[in-house]
């Protein structure tokens, strides 16, 4: 723990995205989306790649120098997360809801996946030579593969698929200057008299200051919930919980019980009794998981490990459910290039939120030395 891992790499991370996004959300509404996340997932690969490459390299024996250049990478990552998230988000964002909620269920699988390989990778190498080492080689490993099939499959499968078709078609109409690329690799070719993708039809869009404008609330939720999430998880988890019965096991069980609850909590809002539409419910909701943050604390020096264990289940299903939440219920209403518009503009201030939670989270650390 001497360079504080967990919580450095989240804030090297974390600027190089939201420098980023911030970049691609003001240039959205001209931006090449299938350039965009096919840079994204380019990137996701080859860092992926990169980590290991560091590792067989150096034969695993630390040190600064390797160290700095997981940093470096990590900094890769944070620019490939704000090609691809951002961008996919927008561009489901004016399809329907119930696809933003399958991508956004997807990232939280992706947690809960890695979660799972961390266990069950500590269980077979606990006791071997190098076992920590060999399990984030067989991890990282799987990554790259996983990485390149989502390249593979957004480059050639997505963009056919009739559904996405359609509602790319729709987005054109409608005056989105960003699906051109992916209308074509679909097979489908504007028509001149929509002009370069159907500027001449309606020319008129929302900027993106009154979109901001009419759904501050919604970006100020979004800030607020992964503020919240990112002052616990993962640093706090990892490094400030104590020592209780659990031993080694204990934060790995705490970031698997985030994970598994975020990805229960992505999927309630389907069941339409308990989705909450409500802007100003969505705002109280969000504004009392700051209780989340004394709980914590509380918890961490006189609590039992059974009482930080539901707590940080509660942290997943909050940020789970609340994140769907506002994602699918924002952009209604509004044409195709706004609803992606607005879709980059909610994950930005999503960025910012995590952002200022990872500063924020360095704060467990005052009154315990470095």
């Amino acid at each position: 723990m001497k360079y504080h891992p967990t919580r450095v790499l989240s804030l090297v991370y974390q600027p190089f995205a939201l420098g980023t996004l911030a970049i691609l959300t003001y240039n959205e509404a001209t931006i090449n989306t299938r350039r965009r996340n096919l840079t994204g997932y380019f990137l996701f690969f080859c860092s992926s790649l990169l980590v290991l490459v560091i590792d067989l390299a150096t034969s695993g024996a630390g040190g600064i120098g390797p160290f700095l250049g997981i940093c470096i990478v990590s900094g890769a990552f944070g620019v490939a997360d704000a090609h691809v998230q951002g961008g996919m988000v927008g561009d489901l964002s004016f399809m329907r809801s119930e696809f933003v909620q399958s991508f956004l269920a997807g990232l939280a699988a992706s947690g809960a996946l890695t979660s799972a390989l961390r266990l069950i990778t500590k269980a077979a190498f606990e006791n071997t030579k190098d076992g920590l080492r060999k399990g984030a080689i067989i991890f990282f490993a799987i990554s790259v593969l996983f990485e390149l099939l989502c390249l593979l499959l957004y480059a050639f499968v997505f963009p056919k698929l009739p559904i996405v078709k359609y509602y790319r078609s729709k987005a054109a109409s409608e005056g989105s200057k960003t699906v051109s690329a992916d209308l074509a690799a679909g097979g489908i070719e504007i028509p001149q008299s929509l002009g370069v993708a159907g500027d001449l039809k309606n020319p008129e869009r929302l900027s993106n200051k009154d979109l901001l404008f009419q759904n501050k609330d919604y970006a100020i939720d979004m800030a607020l919930i992964y503020i919240v999430t990112l002052s616990i998880f993962p640093g706090f988890l990892a490094e400030d919980t104590g020592s209780h019965s659990l031993g080694s096991w204990y934060a790995l069980v705490l970031i698997a019980m985030y994970n598994g609850f975020d990805l229960i909590g992505r999927y309630i809002p389907l069941i339409n009794k308990l989705k909450v539409t409500s802007r100003p419910t969505l705002m109280v909701a969000t504004l009392c998981r700051f209780l989340l943050i004394p709980a914590f604390y509380f918890t961490s020096k006189y609590g039992e490990q059974g009482w930080m264990i539901m707590l940080t289940a509660l942290l997943g299903l909050t940020n789970g459910y609340l994140t769907v939440s506002v994602l699918t219920v924002a952009p209604k209403g509004y044409k195709g290039p706004e609803q992606n518009a607005l879709g980059n503009i909610l994950v930005l201030s999503l960025l910012v939120g995590i952002f200022s939670g990872a500063v924020l989270d360095w704060l467990w650390l005052i009154g315990k030395g470095w």
